[in-house]
């Protein structure tokens, strides 16, 4: 037995809600610990071959999973919008590394949080969803939030910004597809994720390639079992306790962010950045909040893996 599968949802329910907690930051940590060590590498090594050998080192993870749940690979519901979602999910992982070569890892890092304002922007308008005002309200002043932290004029819009702020639109589409289909085993959702990552990361490679060095090969395999344990935790949080206690504590996030960011690379967030990054926090949480209180469960932020 695993040494998740112990933490057991059957435990009374504040130690759950302790556990799910506990698992939920840790996964933060992971998240934001491969994100540092991608935006690492990719200082080194083209980002289609951190893509690559991230995806292959995360499959070889995920294989034993795989064998055992070959049959439901077969069965997938919708292939066609399974491969959009496959797209999708490669597009935002693509961009969101292309952008830390260039930008600081927390302004990356906060457009990314924008995620949840935009797929509920994107529910109203391409799913014909409900949206009451308060929403609404909300995703305005959470565009607001990005416009501050991207700071546009002629001078300071950059094309790496633009490359991040499409990752998250990327990321809010990949979202709304994986709502549409949860009924989807989780690690048939999760290894076609890296199984594309992966595919598009070798045909990338091919063009720009750099021989890595044994230590090189540690780091790339760090980052993809990094990956694995982190969403393997999110699972087990959103198991032991409700949405609506764990997920608000995704936006640690960018706590996170700028330390790796500060103590790693040497950047300092701009003050537009915290501002920014502050205010899509708080509309981001009252849209999370408001959608739980009209019975929708399935809202929730999803790191991009």
């Amino acid at each position: 037995m695993s040494l998740l599968a112990r933490i057991s949802p059957h435990n009374d329910e504040r130690s759950a809600r302790l556990a799910g907690i506990g698992l939920m930051l840790l996964s933060v940590f992971m998240f934001s610990f491969g994100d540092a060590l991608g935006k690492f590498i990719v200082a080194t090594y083209a980002v289609g071959q951190l893509l690559w050998l991230r995806a292959c080192a995360a499959l070889i993870v995920l294989a034993p999973a795989i064998w055992r749940h070959r049959a439901d690979f077969i069965r997938v519901e919708r292939p066609w919008l399974q491969l959009v979602r496959v797209v999708l999910s490669t597009l935002e992982v693509a961009a969101f590394f292309l952008a830390t070569v260039y930008l600081p890892l927390a302004d990356v890092i906060t457009y990314y949080l924008a995620g949840p304002i935009f797929v509920t922007a994107l529910s109203a308008i391409l799913l014909g969803e409900h949206v009451g005002w308060r929403r609404w309200t909300a995703i305005l002043i959470g565009f607001c939030g990005v416009l501050i932290a991207l700071r546009p004029s002629a001078q300071t819009v950059s094309l790496p910004a633009l490359i991040a702020l499409g990752g998250s639109l990327s990321f809010a589409l990949l979202m709304l597809i994986t709502r549409l289909l949860r009924d989807t085993p989780d690690i048939v959702l999760a290894s076609s994720q890296f199984g594309g990552t992966c595919l598009f990361g070798a045909a990338l490679s091919l063009l720009d390639w750099v021989p890595p060095t044994a230590g090189s090969l540690v780091l790339f395999a760090a980052a993809g079992f990094t990956s694995v344990a982190a969403l393997l935790c999110v699972n087990r949080s959103l198991k032991l306790a409700p949405a609506s206690v764990v997920v608000p504590y995704q936006y640690s996030m960018i706590v996170w962010a700028v330390i790796f960011g500060f103590v790693v690379f040497g950047d300092v967030p701009s003050v537009a950045t915290i501002a920014g990054a502050a205010i899509i926090i708080g509309a981001g949480l009252y849209i999370f909040l408001r959608e739980r209180d009209l019975g929708r469960h399935d809202a929730q932020v999803s790191p991009p893996v």
